[in-house]
Parts: C-alpha cells; sequence; structure tokens
C-alpha cells in the first residue's frame, strides 16, 4: 500500500485488504452463530456499504435475504447533516430480523434518523452491522452491534467509502494525510 491521491487530497495507507478481509470474516461467523433459524434479511446502506456487503453476505451460511436501500448525508469530507432517502426499501420487514449493514458510523444521524422508518414496519429484530466505527465523531445515541473496526475521527476512502464519488474502488482503506 501506497500514498495515493484521491481529487486534490492526498491519503495515506490505514487498513490493507487482507486486514479487512481477515475482519469480514470474523463478523460473519459471528452473524452466522447469532442467527442460525432466525432467517435475517440484511439491509445495505448504498451507496458506501456495497463492497462490505458483497464480502460479508458471501460468508453468511444462514438462510437469508438482502436488500438495499439508499440514503445521502456527506457532501465532501463532511457530514451535510441532512439524510436523503433516495432509494427506498421495498420489501415487508413485519417480524423480520433485520441486520442494516453500513459501510460507516460516523455521526449516527443517518442511522438515526432512518430507524424509525424501519421500526414503523414492526421488525422482530433490529441489528446495526458497520466496517468501521469513529466513536469520537458519535453525536447520536447509536450502538452497533457488529463492529469491523473502531477507528479515530480522521476521513477515510476506499473500499466502498468515497470522496465526492471517487476513491470506492480502492480495496485497501487510506485515511486523510
Amino acid at each position: 500500500m501506497m500514498t495515493i491521491h484521491v481529487l486534490d487530497k492526498k491519503f495515506v495507507p490505514y487498513l490493507s485488504a487482507e486486514t479487512i478481509a481477515k475482519r469480514i470474516e470474523e463478523l460473519a461467523a459471528k452473524i452466522n452463530e447469532d442467527y442460525a433459524d432466525k432467517n435475517p434479511i440484511f439491509i445495505g446502506i448504498l451507496n458506501g456499504s456495497f463492497m462490505f456487503a458483497s464480502d460479508l453476505y458471501k460468508q453468511i451460511s444462514v438462510s437469508s435475504t438482502i436488500s438495499f436501500i439508499k440514503l445521502v448525508s456527506y457532501k465532501g469530507t463532511t457530514s451535510t447533516g441532512t439524510v436523503i432517502t433516495s432509494i427506498g426499501l421495498e420489501e415487508d420487514l413485519t417480524g423480520r430480523n433485520v441486520i442494516l449493514i453500513e459501510d460507516i458510523v460516523d455521526t449516527g444521524k443517518t442511522l438515526s434518523e432512518f430507524l424509525p422508518t424501519i421500526q414503523k414496519q414492526q421488525p422482530n429484530s433490529i441489528k446495526i452491522c458497520t466496517l468501521l466505527q469513529k466513536p469520537e465523531a458519535l453525536l447520536h445515541p447509536l450502538e452497533a452491534d457488529y463492529v469491523g473496526f473502531q477507528i479515530p475521527n480522521k476521513f477515510v476512502v476506499g473500499f466502498g467509502l468515497d470522496y465526492d464519488g471517487y476513491g470506492r474502488n480502492l480495496k485497501e482503506i487510506y485515511q486523510l494525510e
């Protein structure tokens, strides 16, 4: 891994592809154990979670389904403070065990605004699985149930995370220099 440039910013290596893959394997094993015979529905939150959701779901062995919703709250390197739903959820969640898949829990605003929408459908349970969590940045009371990595409050790109749409395709995760 080497230093890279994304648009006008310089990023340094943070998490290798191997480190990410190993942690996803561990998260999937725990979810498989916790959800044996529970038929969960995984809901990936686009755009950022698509790589994490794909790699995680490939290792899920329990009977389950997956769907996606698109929520937007970032512009550039900062949260806009506004959450926009641009692709909605079509599945009926009544009585289902829901696992929300996020790329990163930063301030917690996106999920804190989206959770009431999910709760209205009266699922049996709702759990949050996030690849990254920034405890220092959390502004909304939110507890992730499955956390890949807790990271400092630095801006990161790669493995689905972006800077103005760029950098999502990187196999590794880089942090702003």
